[in-house]
């Protein structure tokens, strides 16, 4: 009875490690996918997918065996498979020493290790900068338009004198 009460709380403990899959779906890698993939949770891609992915607010990984080829809108993304399409992520894109990426990134920052394959166009969002003025400098405007120089009369004044 002692070691069956150790074995329950040893499967409890694993389960509620912080290593846990919660939230977290694996596409295996002896499964083939065409179509429009959405979902509400982080995505582990070990197959091959073909078609859309859309994860707004979560993470999309491409595992080292993952060959996707996909317009892809997700969170964050990373990349260690072959990936071919359009990524547009709302945070950060890793790609790793082992992936294959051909095609557009939008993101707010990205990051390539050495020895990954990389063609790619890639578009990082910038954050809102505010211009400063120089002070002691008054900023100087150019003027789009005429100066008008002042009408002067001269001549006999109006009374008749």
């Amino acid at each position: 009875m002692l070691k069956k009460s150790k074995q329950t709380s040893a499967e409890t403990n694993v389960f509620n490690s912080p290593v846990t899959m919660v939230d977290r779906t694996i596409i295996g890698d002896q499964i083939y996918i065409e179509g429009t993939i959405r979902g509400e949770e982080d995505l582990l891609i070990e197959g091959s997918v073909k078609g859309s992915i859309e994860m707004k607010a979560h993470h999309l990984t491409v595992g080292s065996k993952g060959q996707v080829e996909a317009e892809v809108r997700a969170a964050n993304v990373t990349i260690s498979g072959k990936l071919e399409g359009n990524i547009q992520a709302t945070g950060r894109v890793e790609i790793t020493k082992a992936a294959d990426f051909n095609g557009e990134i939008k993101a707010k920052s990205i990051s390539v290790e050495d020895g990954a394959y990389l063609k790619a166009v890639i578009e990082l969002e910038r954050e809102p900068t505010q211009k400063t003025v120089p002070l002691g400098k008054p900023e100087v405007k150019a003027s789009s338009e005429p100066t008008k120089e002042p009408f002067i009369l001269t001549g006999k004044d109006s009374k008749g004198n």
